[in-house]
């Protein structure tokens, strides 16, 4: 058995298994350190595909600097806060269960109508990878995908700015008529004989 196939074996589970545990985590710190999981999987894949590029990409990008934006988020929002979670509405757990069902379904369907279940790669795919993987990535992403490119990370800084202003909780600032008033409560309590 070729050693790509082995690898193959090894980390497509835990990236399956990472994935449902970040769907079924609570807890978002939890879940986020599933995605890190699942995103070096990923990387691993792309690695077995000869597409070196990518995986540093995926775990510079994505792993690094894409999940240190989310946790920062989180941390910032105090989402972890211990809060009792409970379903408001529960009837939508089966509906999700119906949907994710179709989902892969569907995905069955149109990956079996589409390239079927191929073991080598479409023809022409050698010559569009021709100079090397990373200048073909390169070369579609700076060219037909540079404005939707450009646009998701406008996208992302300015999520992330938002994120920043909504966490801050600005304390309501208390009067000196309050704090009288409330140490003539305090005073009146006092005075009262028992």
């Amino acid at each position: 058995m070729p050693l790509d196939d082995i690898v193959f074996w090894v980390f497509a589970p835990v990236s399956v298994a990472s994935a449902i545990g970040m769907l079924m985590m609570r807890n978002a710190i939890y879940a986020a350190l599933f995605l890190i999981v699942n995103f070096f999987c990923l990387a691993v894949m792309y690695l077995l595909l000869d597409a070196a590029f990518l995986f540093a990409v995926q775990i510079v990008v994505y792993a690094g600097a894409i999940m240190v934006l989310f946790l920062f988020v989180i941390m910032l929002l105090g989402i972890d806060r211990g809060d009792t979670i409970r379903d408001r509405l529960s009837w939508q757990r089966g509906l999700v269960y119906v949907l994710a069902a179709g989902f892969v379904v569907e995905l069955f369907v149109a990956l079996r109508a589409g390239i079927g279940f191929a073991t080598h790669a479409p023809e022409g795919f050698a010559a569009v990878n021709e100079p090397s993987n990373t200048q073909a990535v390169a070369k579609v992403l700076f060219e037909d995908y540079f404005f939707p490119f450009e646009v998701t990370s406008v996208l992302l800084i300015v999520a992330s700015i938002a994120a920043m202003v909504l966490a801050q909780r600005k304390a309501r600032s208390i009067t000196q008529a309050e704090i009288d008033a409330a140490g003539a409560g305090t005073r009146e309590d006092e005075e009262v004989p028992a």
